[in-house]
């Protein structure tokens, strides 16, 4: 099976480049500097171990790529770039081939079934950066990541039980499920604090914020009658497989601050703390702390303000005034 990796920064460099160093083919699909430095110089995968350049194909879309019977999509763009992604693999790819979503949120999957035949998702948790052009750094210990699969919105397959078995032999930790959506219903949970670190940059004290975040998420599964792995079962999966190695290059953020970090135009705060927002909405369950994430981490988009513009207090202070007006 040939791998086209739809989106290589920091997930999908990772996962492209352990595929590749285990004999799988590979195709990476980037753009703007980080495509130009993977044609020049190939991937440079970093990690505690070492550091390694990898020659592995580039291309600037997937019109660019013949495709074969034996391909399997890795959507790993961000959720705001999915839609116009989709759309170009549509064009060159057809229908049929299978397209498998290792990105945040609940929104992918439901984009993709209605273009393609086969979509799975994909649960990632996979500690990785992307900072410079060419470069990804790995910074998982153990394992390099754990990216459960399963087919959407249920069931397995045998494409699934293919593609987790190479992922399984790449130095991935992968169980092939028949209700991921739960599994990504749980790392979601995870993810509204993404906006939170953004926003207020590494280290600051917003503790209470969070827990009111992931309280409105709870609710709004409640209402929403979402089934959720629950926290004992992502920690009996995460421990002993999946740790952070603080021996080699630094992890300094997650997706959210990486974005706002490079400066992207762009954050995925509306298919995170938006999908609880909408939730709220759906079901009259207020949400006035992720709506105010949205908003703040919109705004900082817009100014290209850099990680850690927006103090703690100032968030408390918005998301009091949000409530106060509900």
């Amino acid at each position: 099976m040939r791998y086209i990796i739809y989106g290589a920064g920091a997930v999908g460099g990772v996962i492209g480049g352990r595929l590749f160093q285990h004999g799988r083919d590979v195709v990476l699909i980037a753009r703007g500097p980080h495509l130009e430095a993977l044609r020049r110089d190939g991937l440079t995968l970093q990690s505690a171990e070492k550091s390694e350049q990898l020659a592995i194909p580039a291309v600037g879309s997937p019109a660019e790529i013949d495709f074969q019977d034996d391909d399997a999509v890795i959507l790993t763009m961000k959720t705001q770039d999915t839609e116009a992604a989709l759309e170009e693999l549509r064009a060159a790819a057809g229908t049929s081939i299978p397209v498998f979503c290792a990105q945040n949120g609940v929104e992918n999957e439901r984009l993709a079934l209605r273009r393609f035949q086969k979509v799975y998702g994909v649960t990632v948790m996979l500690p990785a950066v992307h900072l410079e052009p060419g470069v990804v750094i790995a910074n998982a210990s153990n394992k390099s990541g754990m990216l459960d699969l399963g087919r959407y919105p249920s069931g397995t397959d045998s494409v699934a039980q293919a593609v987790a078995d190479d992922l399984n032999g790449s130095d991935f930790s992968v169980i092939v499920r028949e209700s991921i959506m739960r599994w990504k219903y749980a790392k979601l949970l995870g993810n509204v604090g993404n906006a939170l670190q953004a926003a207020c940059g590494l280290g600051a004290d917003y503790g209470d914020i969070y827990g009111q975040i992931r309280d409105e998420t709870l609710a709004c599964y409640r209402a929403a009658g979402i089934d959720c792995a629950d926290a004992d079962e992502v920690r009996e999966r995460r421990d002993g497989v999946l740790g952070i190695d603080r021996s080699g290059p630094r992890r300094r953020g997650g997706s959210s601050w990486q974005s706002l970090a490079r400066g992207t135009g762009s954050i995925e705060t509306d298919f995170l703390n938006g999908a609880i927002t909408l939730l709220g909405r759906l079901h009259e369950i207020p949400t006035p702390a992720n709506a105010t994430m949205q908003d703040i981490t919109s705004r900082l988009v817009r100014e290209g303000a850099e990680p850690g513009s927006v103090t703690p207090d100032e968030v408390r202070q918005e998301i009091a005034e949000r409530a106060g007006a509900a």
